[in-house]
Order: structure tokens, then sequence, then C-alpha cells
């Protein structure tokens, strides 16, 4: 969990469409990824910059040194303890935007999650650089009753007031690791 989310760029959903078309303006239009977010597709990334938020390509998942592909998510409840995400838990959070992630239940039936009302959802996560290219993995916590009966993780959802002090306050960062993510809507794919 999460293995892949959603980044729609629908007119419905202007938040997120105005943070690809950033992306877009300053990279080029091929250096992100949009729809259903793979690991290792680059996407757009929420970093602090000497005081501003912007956004950036960054790929999806942390070189994984023991096996084969990449790490994608990292537990809230260990991260402060792992070595590979402690030093980026305490100095290169990011906020990964989308409009949402899937789930597969029991039976296989693909589940899209979101905020109802929201445009956007934003996921916390932690970066750092490999060999000189920026990778990010997405934060996640025990599920809440809105996605429990399908999988027992989800991303740490950041409220879209708290995307700055996630990025700039290091005693609010370990305080969101555990609070109780908001419920989530529910929608076939």
């Amino acid at each position: 969990m999460c293995g892949r989310y959603t980044l729609f760029t629908d007119e419905e959903y202007r938040e997120i469409q105005e943070i690809v078309h950033e992306v877009e303006r300053k990279y080029g239009k091929d250096s992100i990824h949009t729809g259903e977010i793979f690991p290792t597709n680059p996407a757009p990334v929420l970093l602090e910059k000497a005081g501003r938020i912007e956004a950036e390509p960054v790929g999806w998942g942390f070189p994984n040194f023991a096996r084969k592909g990449v790490i994608i998510n990292a537990r809230s409840e260990t991260a402060p303890e792992k070595k590979i995400f402690a030093s980026p838990l305490a100095g290169k959070r990011c906020v990964i935007p989308s409009t949402g992630f899937y789930e597969w239940g029991p039976d296989k039936t693909k589940y899209r999650f979101r905020l109802l009302g929201e445009d956007g959802l934003y996921m916390a996560g932690l970066y750092t650089e490999f060999k000189g290219e920026r990778r990010f993995v997405i934060l996640t916590t025990a599920a809440n009753p809105s996605i429990a009966d399908i999988h027992d993780r989800m991303p740490v959802v950041l409220p879209k007031d708290r995307v700055s002090e996630w990025l700039m306050s290091t005693e609010y960062a370990m305080r969101a690791l555990s609070e109780v993510p908001p419920e989530l809507e529910r929608i076939i794919a």
C-alpha cells in the first residue's frame, strides 16, 4: 500500500491541474506522468525551497539495495528509526499531490479512494537524492474505517491547510505521523 495513485488533470481537478501545469511549464511536458501513477514514474512533488513551496518532477521509489525493485512506501510508525528514512524525515519532507489512490479488494475489485468534496488529496512523503536524481516515498499509516476492510494501510493524508506546515515544521511533521487520517470516499475504478 499505496502502490498506485491518480493524477487526473480534468477540469474538475483544477487545484491539481495547476500544479501539473506549473511543473510542465518549468520542466517540460515530458517531465512527469499523469493519469495512473506507477512506481518509478516521475510525478509532481511539492518541496520547500527557501521558505517557499515549489512543485518539481521527482521519481517515485527509493532504490532497494537489498533486492530488485524500489521502496515506494515508508511506515510512519518506524520511519524515525530506520536509517534510510530518518534523515529525510528530519529535513527532506515532501507532499505528493494526487486525485486519489488505488487499492484492490479481496475479490480483486479495484477501488479508488479520494477525499469527498475535494479535488485534491495530499499525501505526506519523504525525498532524497540517489546518484543526482531526486526520489520520493509515500508515508503510510494504519487504515481508518473507510478503507480497513480493503487494506490495513493507507497514505498519511494531509489536510490542504497543513501542507506548508508538514514541509516546514519538524514538530508538526512528527505529530502528523500519528494522526488518524480523514475518512475517504470509495469508488469502483
